[in-house]
């Protein structure tokens, strides 16, 4: 048999039921009436003494409370080796009183709050609800959310904490190895690798992420939403001149007006000056509100419409789920992307501002200017959306194999990384239909310009470009990628911090 990575101080803390009373009397003497584990019951004073005589074994300098010195060195001796920031995580999780660190009522609260998380974990992987966990059954519960790892992975995961080398896992090995580890992993994997709520590069095409029961319940999903929004407002205002030269090369450039990125520039301050770089923002920041708020909701009542009855969904079904919110809510304010077109495009004097522009478009194009280009923009959501996800994805799932050890977080590096690749080559796939979009909304703007369709379009810009036309601005798109990812990152993380959002 293996050896227990558990001291029996631990294993001995509750009852084998999983009930948060301590374990059976030693000695099974005595009249107690049956307990739901159908030993007699724990009597109150043998818990509290389990549960003093390990407090005891963790009070390293013997002051009456743990703090992360106490439980480092206390859990080494018995053989329980965590991270500082595993033992972090257990002393916030347990403080009540916010003093740093924890005292017996808040170290017995914490053992029983967090045996109840593990208990719901335990469920989430036992699929065959047998009451124990196979290689099979983490395989299928990490695939499920789109992580996938070989048997062989998920037997040296096993191995860890079996301890009869039955290699399966029985309530009482999984609440024994994990009693004293902040990590659950199936939620860590999700909270770690948060992607399009992070990440704003100017286009919300992405995939929505997914939200913890955890932050479900407590409300934090909004507060991620929020910061998510801020960043992304910042992100884009300070991208804004990327976006603008984009935006004119897209629709002005050709053979015959090649326009270069220091000449774009140059022709933009001549014309109306520092402040015209930005010409567009203000709608483009503006729609970010509307857009991810439909989105979102748009994206949690077609989860409920697929009727799944996984908590989270698989790869195709978040990819179909995120597609058909991303279509609902390009729908409702797509009127706001024709205006921020118009409004990049503009000469200086033209319009007073947005609703200007607006009433100006709406007497004299009409209505049906504001879904000019509408086809095309929503035929490049599915491969924007669907390019990005499988790249994501496949980058967390290459790094979760190989160098995933104590934990799930990836470090800002990796993580900044893995959006800014599977960004670009969302962008890229889905470019041309973005450049043909642009040009179909700005038609009314390019004097002399005939009406076209999408497919007439592309065949004139084939005809007279090549297919190197389709992709004229792709330069100052991409120059802005990495810029708009780390503003929107470190924007993020310290709105999250103001908004009170729990640090990853």
């Amino acid at each position: 048999a293996r050896r227990s990575l558990a001291s029996p101080v631990v294993s001995g803390v509750l009852c084998p039921c999983g009930s948060p009373h301590g374990s059976a009397v030693e000695g099974g003497g005595g009249g107690g009436s049956a307990g739901s584990c159908g030993r007699s019951l724990c009597e109150a004073s043998e818990q509290d003494r389990r549960l003093r005589a390990l407090f005891q074994k963790l009070d390293v300098n013997r002051d009456g409370a743990l703090c992360i010195h106490d439980l480092a060195v206390g859990l080494g001796r018995l053989g329980l080796h965590r991270t500082e920031l595993d033992l972090r995580k257990i002393v916030k999780a347990g403080d009540k009183d916010l003093d740093g660190q924890l005292d017996f009522e808040e170290f017995v609260h914490y053992l029983q709050d967090h045996e109840k998380k593990l208990r719901l974990v335990f469920k989430s992987l036992d699929k065959k609800n047998d009451g124990r966990i196979d290689a099979q059954e983490i395989v299928q519960s990490l695939r499920d959310l789109g992580v996938k790892i070989s048997e062989q992975q998920a037997e040296k995961i096993l191995k860890s904490m079996d301890k009869n080398g039955t290699m399966t896992i029985d309530w009482n090995e999984w609440r024994d190895y994990h009693l004293l580890h902040p990590v659950e992993n199936i939620p860590e994997i999700i909270l770690y690798w948060k992607h399009s709520t992070i990440f704003d590069v100017g286009e919300n095409l992405t995939v929505p992420d997914e939200f913890t029961v955890e932050e479900r319940q407590t409300g934090m999903w909004w507060r991620h939403l929020v910061a998510g929004g801020g960043a992304g407002a910042v992100s884009r205002t300070c991208t804004a001149p990327l976006d603008r030269l984009k935006v004119l090369m897209q629709v002005h450039a050709s053979r015959s007006n090649n326009m270069c990125i220091i000449g774009g520039f140059t022709q933009m301050i001549r014309e109306g000056g520092p402040r015209s770089l930005w010409r567009g923002n203000g709608i483009n920041v503006l729609k970010i509100a509307p857009e991810s708020a439909i989105k979102f909701m748009a994206y949690e009542q077609i989860k409920r419409f697929i009727g799944t009855d996984q908590e989270m969904l698989r790869i195709h079904e978040r990819l179909l789920a995120g597609s058909l919110a991303g279509a609902i809510a390009q729908s409702s304010i797509y009127p706001m992307e024709v205006l921020k077109t118009r409004m990049a495009l503009r000469k200086t004097g033209q319009y007073s501002g947005m609703l200007d522009c607006a009433k100006n478009i709406l007497a004299k194009e009409g209505m049906a200017a504001f879904y000019k280009g509408y086809i095309p923009n929503m035929l490049g959501i599915i491969p924007y959306a669907g390019i990005d996800l499988a790249v994501y994805e496949t980058l967390k799932n290459t790094w979760l194999q190989r160098y995933a050890v104590n934990s799930a977080d990836p470090g800002v590096f990796v993580l900044l990384a893995c959006g800014t690749i599977s960004s670009t080559c969302g962008q890229l796939a889905s470019y041309p239909l973005a450049l043909v979009r642009t040009r179909m909304q700005a038609q009314a703007s390019v004097e002399g310009a005939p009406e076209v369709t999408m497919r007439g379009l592309f065949r004139h810009i084939l005809k007279t470009e090549g297919a190197f036309g389709l992709y004229r601005g792709l330069a100052p798109n991409f120059m802005k990628v990495i810029p708009a990812v780390s503003i929107s990152y470190v924007v993020y993380e310290n709105l999250k911090m103001t908004l009170g959002v729990d640090s990853r």
